[in-house]
């Protein structure tokens, strides 16, 4: 296992930190974002002000956000459609089935898109096989549902060796 394919371009606190005009200056036209523990909480589809004030501003300033998610449509629809957000359902991270369909769905260039995700098993490994660049965000909570647990363990053998290897991982307060 090749410890870069799980190497984040940019480590970020939240994803409510990233900005308009840092994702301007990187040429990034649309977000494409995980959704539990990422965009929202797990055990909170209700998402927070700062997740409604960060959607608005992407919003206004022309940047489209799109969740990419692995669970079901019922599931992804339920949690995003009063945010009035598109979404890729049964994305199937760590595969790029659910990035080549959103940037073909919405016409983008993978120098244009950035996958923003808080699993380095899944959201970061998605990215690198897509060949765009990838934010590793916190996790909004925690705890994970039990489908996450499992990938948590594998995630903390891959963040041990990629200490040994470049150090850890800072995260920032923005990219």
């Amino acid at each position: 296992m090749a410890i870069e394919n799980y190497m984040p371009d940019f480590a970020v606190e939240a994803v409510y930190d990233l900005t308009v005009e840092s994702l301007q200056k990187q040429g990034i036209k649309a977000v494409l974002v995980d959704l539990d523990n990422t965009l929202i909480a797990w055990n909170n589809p209700d998402g927070t002000p700062e997740m409604k004030r960060w959607l608005h501003d992407l919003r206004d300033a022309g940047i489209r956000i799109i969740v990419v998610s692995n669970n079901t449509k019922k599931r992804v629809q339920r949690a995003v459609e009063k945010f009035g957000i598109d979404y890729i359902y049964w994305a199937l991270k760590p595969f790029t089935l659910g990035i080549d369909r959103a940037m073909k769905e919405f016409h983008y260039e993978k120098s244009e898109v950035v996958m923003v995700g808080d699993q380095l098993m899944t959201d970061i490994r998605a990215a690198h096989r897509a060949g765009i660049r990838s934010i590793l965000v916190k996790p909004l909570v925690q705890h994970d549902s039990i489908k996450t647990q499992i990938n948590r363990a594998r995630e903390r053998r891959v963040m041990r060796k990629i200490t040994e290897k470049y150090g850890p991982i800072t995260y920032k307060k923005g990219i």
